[in-house]
């Protein structure tokens, strides 16, 4: 039986700082970001660029009731059209942690942590290259932006959140290789005990 913590209190609180490398998560123009909130609408704005770097191409999406997550590393904008998660992955098989009162698969853990953080987003602000943008399922890199007043107001960069408390982890190639090895301090941090990490079988694999 799965239980899911009425809080996921880490999902809120933990913000890290970007780094940067190849494929890296690049700073964004925050107020650009901030100035896309429409009142009573959840806004999100795909962002196309070429191998330069250059933007090519927007669109921009706006839903009253918000986008939804359909597994721990993936979201839905259109009725044909899901987001990925580039790089991450959910654990493998069962885990639980005791402290946030869950025990259950590593898919369903993972699918709160996603579902928790587009609840309340006003922005969501994702970049891809140009080659994503005609798929059903597309790569990309998203940031939120979420306010409560004279609570929270902040932009920050959502595979570093899901990564560093423990939601996801980080995906490897056939080679080994980390996909994001941009996100390795974030992986740092989750694994010094928060979400799938504190269960020692996480840890093992």
């Amino acid at each position: 039986m799965t239980r899911k913590s009425n809080t996921f209190g880490l999902a809120v609180l933990v913000l890290v700082v970007a780094t940067a490398s190849a494929r890296a998560i690049e700073p964004v123009d925050q107020s650009y970001v901030r100035s896309l909130a429409a009142l009573g609408k959840t806004v999100l704005v795909m962002e196309y660029s070429d191998a330069t770097g250059a933007v090519v191409e927007r669109k921009g999406y706006a839903s009253a009731d918000g986008f939804k997550a359909v597994s721990g590393t993936e979201f839905r904008i259109t009725s044909d059209t899901t987001v990925k998660l580039y790089g991450l992955e959910a654990c493998d098989g069962d885990m639980v942690n005791q402290s946030e009162g869950y025990t259950g698969s590593c898919a369903d853990w993972a699918l709160n942590g996603l579902t928790t953080e587009l609840e309340n987003p006003k922005v969501i602000y994702c970049r891809a290259f140009i080659s994503e943008q005609n798929a059903a399922e597309q790569d990309a890199s998203c940031y939120l932006y979420t306010y409560f007043p004279g609570a929270m107001d902040s932009v920050y960069n959502l595979e570093e959140q899901l990564v560093s408390t423990g939601f996801l982890r980080l995906e490897k190639d056939g080679s080994g290789n980390l996909l994001r090895p941009d996100l390795e301090e974030s992986a740092a941090i989750g694994k010094e005990g928060y979400g799938m990490w504190a269960d020692p079988r996480v840890q093992a694999q």
